[in-house]
Parts: structure tokens; C-alpha cells; sequence
């Protein structure tokens, strides 16, 4: 059975542009233009009206303005449950406002972001999009399509959890350290201000972004929660009620020393395609606190964070992993379920509660 092709509707006040976007999405397979549209005002029209797959929406238009055209096709998706999702590609400008409204756009549910070429090379920027965007509609199309890694469950009836035992002990759990990739900054926007109205205990997080980003990224988050977020800083001291984002570019380690905990970067090579990678801050974590981390794999591309799940099982330390309901795209928490030593999959809006639980010493359910 030959399946239907992915519909797409540009949005860009550029007619440049949008020509730019027709031609690399042309001869690409399973992809159909269906739309080319000028204003948020018209994106929304054609979104109510003919509803495609995916929008590439560009963020930076006069009228109804990136943000406020994806806030209306979001609402338009849930008016319409009956309907699949319309889903949102960000296109997105290589300038410090771009970054910032890029952040705010997928924690506010955009699928993932592209960035306009503007090298000197006209050839090469027509390159550059036609690969952005092959991978970008691949990895949606291979969620719209349910063929994502096979739905792997909660950790089988009668199966004790591993670190349940220790889980009631008060104090035991001090620290979280999370990952996260695609669909990573929408799931923390929507975790982040629950958990950290019931905890005090310092957050470490890996969210794969490039330079330049994370700090919008820190800064986003801090205005939906209570914890300071910070992006993180070489040598800075962990204290409470803070939450630290690793720098795009950069590996975050943690320092344990006696009872004081550092921050330490460094630019070795990148784990798993990713720098930072989760799976150098997991094995840290393991080292810098031992058994009172919670592990918490979110929603993301790839495979990163599974290795570093073994350092921290043995030091004592206890693994969520986000459920492929409520993923955008369930290859690191699948990875990470596939590695037997997760001790709960839980759907996004559980998670919340389940840390805040560990934290102030409450009793996770065996088996």
C-alpha cells in the first residue's frame, strides 16, 4: 500500500523565500506542496479551511506574527480532535532575536526549527535547506506515520522497581538531571513549573540546541517556573532552586567534592552526534551524587542518554522515561526503556509529580 504524501504549506513574506523552500522541497519523496502563503493571517485561513500535515512557518512576519500564527494553528488542533494534528515546522533567522523566538516557539509546541542559509553561496544555501528540511519532514512524517521504535511498556506486573526500596528514605534524592532533544522544550515548559513549585533540589539539563540558543532557552524556562534557570557556567557551585541548562556546543560535567557539587564544561568530542550529550552529564551525576539522582529521559531524536543510564543504575540512582504517547519523537526514551534499567515509563504529565515525589522522600509503587 502506497502511502499518501505529506502536505505542506509554506508560509513567508518572502516571495524569495518561499520560492527558495518550493524549490528544495521539489522531487523530495513523499512530499506534495499544497500551499504558499504570504501572512499569518492567510496561514491560519488555509490551515481552518484545507488543513495540511505540516506548516514551515517563518517567524519573523508583519501582521500575525510567527508566534501568534502558531498559537491560532495550535488552537485550530485542538478544536478539531477528530483531525490529526497539524504539525509546525519553525523557520528561523541566524540573529540573536531569531534565537530567542525560535525557544519560545517550540516550547510553545512547534515540531522542530530549520534556519535560513545566508552564506555567500547561493548554490550552498540551496543545499543546506534541501538537507534541513529532508530531515526534519523524515523524522515527522515518521511519527505522523506511527512508525516510530515499537511502543516498549512500563516495566512488567510483579517486576520490583530497582531503586523502590530506597525510594521512601527521607533526603535520599538530591539532584535531577534530565535529556532531551526534539520536543524537549515544549515537554520542560510543561514539567518544569509543577516540579519546581514542590522541590528545591538543583536540575541539570541537557537540551540538544545549537550555540547561541541555550541561553533564551535558560531564560524561557525561567519565566514559566519558579527556580532561577540559568545557562550553565565552567566552575560555577550548585545551590538549591536552581536549574542549570548545559551551553549548546558544550558538555555539562558535575564535580562532587565532600558535600559541595561544581559545574564544569568542557568541548570534548561529541557523544552519540551531541555536544551536549546527556550521557556525559548521567555518568557525572552518578559520580558527583551517587544514588540521590533521579534520571529523567524526555522526548528526543537519537539515542543519547541510554549509555549513561548504566553508571547511574549502578551508583543507586533512579530512571523515569517519558512514555511514546506523549513524545514528539520516542527514540532516546525508547533507547533508554530498551536498556532495561528504567524503573518507570510515565506519560509527560506524571512525571512532574512522580520526581517531586522521590524528592521529598515518598514511596514510588513496586512492580
Amino acid at each position: 500500500m502506497i502511502s499518501e504524501p505529506l502536505r505542506i504549506l509554506i508560509v513567508d513574506d518572502s516571495r524569495i523565500f518561499r520560492s527558495a523552500l518550493e524549490d528544495a522541497l521539489a522531487g523530495q519523496p513523499g512530499v506534495r506542496v499544497v500551499g504558499s502563503v504570504w501572512s499569518g493571517e492567510k496561514a491560519v485561513a488555509f490551515v481552518r479551511d484545507t488543513p495540511p500535515d505540516l506548516v514551515t512557518l517563518d517567524l519573523n512576519m508583519p501582521g500575525l506574527g510567527g508566534l501568534d500564527t502558531l498559537s491560532e494553528i495550535r488552537r485550530l488542533n485542538a478544536s478539531r480532535p477528530e483531525l490529526p494534528p497539524v504539525g509546525v515546522l519553525l523557520v528561523s533567522a541566524l540573529t540573536e532575536h531569531g534565537a530567542a523566538v525560535t525557544v519560545e516557539g517550540l516550547a510553545r509546541g512547534a515540531f522542530d526549527f530549520i534556519r535560513k542559509p545566508d552564506g555567500p553561496d547561493d548554490r550552498s544555501n540551496a543545499a543546506s535547506l534541501r538537507q534541513q528540511l529532508a530531515e526534519k519532514i523524515a523524522l515527522f512524517a515518521q511519527r505522523r506515520r506511527g512508525s516510530t521504535l515499537s511502543r516498549s511498556p512500563s516495566p512488567p506486573p510483579g517486576r520490583p522497581h530497582r531503586a523502590a526500596a530506597l525510594a521512601d528514605r527521607p533526603g535520599r534524592f538530591r539532584a535531577v538531571a534530565m535529556g532531551s532533544s526534539t520536543g524537549g522544550p515544549e515537554a520542560l515548559a510543561l514539567l518544569l513549573p509543577g516540579l519546581t513549585a514542590h522541590s528545591t533540589a538543583p536540575l541539570f539539563i541537557v537540551q540538544h540546541l545549537p550555540r547561541g540558543m541555550t541561553r533564551y532557552f535558560a531564560e524561557s524556562l525561567g519565566r514559566k517556573c519558579s527556580y532561577e534557570v540559568v545557562e550553565a557556567e565552567d566552575g560555577a557551585p550548585v545551590g538549591p532552586r536552581t536549574a542549570y541548562v548545559a551551553p549548546g556546543g558544550r558538555h555539562m560535567t558535575l564535580r562532587g567534592q565532600d558535600d559541595r557539587v561544581t559545574i564544569a564544561l568542557n568541548d570534548q568530542p561529541p557523544e552519540n552526534g551531541c555536544r551536549p550529550s546527556a550521557d556525559v552529564l548521567f555518568r557525572s551525576a552518578a559520580a558527583a551524587y551517587r544514588h540521590a539522582v533521579v534520571a529523567v529521559v524526555l522526548s528526543g531524536m537519537g539515542t543519547d542518554g541510554a549509555r549513561g543510564l548504566g553508571p547511574l543504575k549502578r551508583s543507586g540512582a533512579y530512571v523515569i522515561a517519558q512514555d511514546e504517547a506523549t513524545s514528539v519523537v520516542w527514540g532516546m526514551p525508547g533507547a533508554a526503556v530498551a536498556t532495561d534499567l528504567v524503573d518507570e515509563v510515565l506519560p509527560l504529565e506524571a512525571i512532574g509529580p512522580a520526581v517531586a515525589s522521590l524528592l521529598a522522600g515518598g514511596t514510588r509503587p513496586c512492580g
